[in-house]
């Protein structure tokens, strides 16, 4: 019986998936049709939905929503761009500058939001135009968002640790964000290295930056005995 239930879960889900059913309806139309074998359609949707509840009665999966309620919020905020100048205070100086504050700009808010989406959509849609008008290759600019993006993933806060914990059985949470913290800047070190060698190789160089000027002060101008 459990062989045909999954014969039947498998089948349902494929054929539904194969003609373009949401995936969530697919998913829904599978199972209830695998619990259908086994148990008679009342009790099948009530232990679904006792199943689905309980599921989610869950006190850390709270803090699921409220990441991708605080990327949102910051996203709209505009914090993407205040990020991408505090990343330039870091990489400013070396080859493929701009190239290196999109990785810190996706290290940075990818960490904030948890979500590699909610990164490379923010700081890519910031640094990949800029890339682009000062002659970076398109591929390039590109590829240096999507690579960098998931670093956020790994660095805490995030998400992906805290289910992880809750489906494995309890593992530790400050665990996984410690390991989450080295790994990601590891990562995302190792790309700034791989991404100032190629920025070099190819000429890219960081952009003129502009006179410093203190904050409220006009611009100089020429006096006319000077012309």
């Amino acid at each position: 019986m459990a062989g045909q239930a999954s014969l039947v879960l498998i089948g349902i889900f494929g054929v539904l998936a194969f003609l373009g059913v949401p995936l969530a309806v697919s998913i829904v139309a599978a199972a209830l049709g695998a619990v259908m074998l086994v148990a008679p359609l009342d009790m099948a949707l009530f232990t679904s939905a006792q199943k689905m509840m309980s599921s989610l009665d869950s006190f850390s999966l709270l803090a699921v929503p409220f990441f991708i309620l605080s990327g949102v919020m910051m996203n709209s905020g505009g914090i993407a761009i205040r990020l991408v100048n505090f990343a330039k205070l870091i990489s400013g100086r070396i080859p493929g500058a701009l190239a290196q504050t999109n990785i810190a700009g996706n290290m940075l808010f990818g960490s904030i939001s948890g979500s590699a989406i909610a990164a490379s959509t923010s700081i890519g849609g910031v640094m990949v135009p800029m890339q682009r008008k000062e002659g970076y290759d398109n591929r390039f600019a590109a590829a240096v968002n999507i690579v960098s993006a998931p670093t956020g993933m790994l660095i805490p806060p995030t998400t992906a640790f805290i289910i992880y914990s809750l489906v494995s059985g309890g593992t530790s949470i400050a665990a996984l964000f410690i390991g989450g913290a080295v790994a990601g800047a590891l990562w995302g070190i190792g790309l700034m290295v791989l991404t100032g060698f190629m920025a070099w190789r190819r000429g890219y160089r960081q952009p003129a930056a502009p006179p410093f000027q203190r904050p409220g002060a006009s611009p100089a101008k020429r006096s006319p005995a000077c012309s």
